[in-house]
């Protein structure tokens, strides 16, 4: 068995950390140097700086990059855009994976993809999350109604301030369904808005819960 046989032997998941590598590569006399070699022939690939994954020539399954988002940078979970666009809430799809987190924004342009992470309160941050299950792995994401929370509270070219401004946002700007907005858990966004504190969120949550009054009526 070949190097790489061997170490894919010995490493089941398609991403692991520094540590795992180097224990994988105990047999070798100069670890380091062989995981240069096997980054240059690009058997394996570095994700950042101490989180790898295997080629595409070894992987065993696709690489959940919902599930690298989490890790690349934390705690953070999925969420704006892309989230929206997993639970099919707007049309477009949405490469960049974007992600909240009570850290401060960053953004990470990796072999596998740009992640971005928007920077929330604790407070807010804590509230909305749901572990969802993407291809075979799961990965921690933010659940349809926080994902539009946190959509609509970080554009800044939407300031919300009133509720007749919703619609047009809503429907034109992101292209969201109104049916989908009235199937939308009303009181998790409740839970949601009191955790932001914030007029434009509540104002989002008004015109959410008229939509659904509309429906009914």
């Amino acid at each position: 068995m070949n190097s790489i046989g061997k170490i894919r032997a010995k490493i089941h998941g398609e991403v692991f950390d520094y540590q795992v590598l180097v224990d994988a590569l105990a047999g070798y006399r100069k670890p380091r140097d062989k995981i240069t070699r096997l980054l240059a022939t690009g058997a394996i690939v570095r994700i950042k700086k101490g989180l790898y994954c295997f080629g595409e020539l070894f992987r065993r399954e696709l690489v959940s990059r919902e599930y690298l988002a989490n890790l690349i940078y934390g705690p953070s979970y999925v969420s704006a855009e892309y989230a929206l666009s997993h639970y099919g809430l707007i049309p477009e799809r949405v490469e960049t994976i974007t992600s909240v987190t009570p850290c401060r924004s960053r953004n990470f342009d990796t072999p596998v993809g740009v992640f971005s992470y928007t920077m929330l309160k604790p407070s807010r941050y804590s509230v909305g999350a749901v572990f969802e299950t993407v291809g075979k792995t799961p990965c921690l994401m933010a659940s349809p109604e926080k994902a539009l929370v946190d959509k609509v509270w970080s554009d800044k070219r939407f300031n919300g301030r009133r509720i007749l401004e919703f619609d047009d946002y809503l429907s034109d700007d992101l292209r969201i369904d109104r049916d989908d907005l009235g199937n939308l858990d009303q009181d998790r966004l409740q839970a949601i808005a009191k955790a932001y504190g914030s007029a434009k969120i509540k104002n989002l949550v008004r015109h959410i819960m008229r939509l659904k009054e509309k429906s009914h009526a």
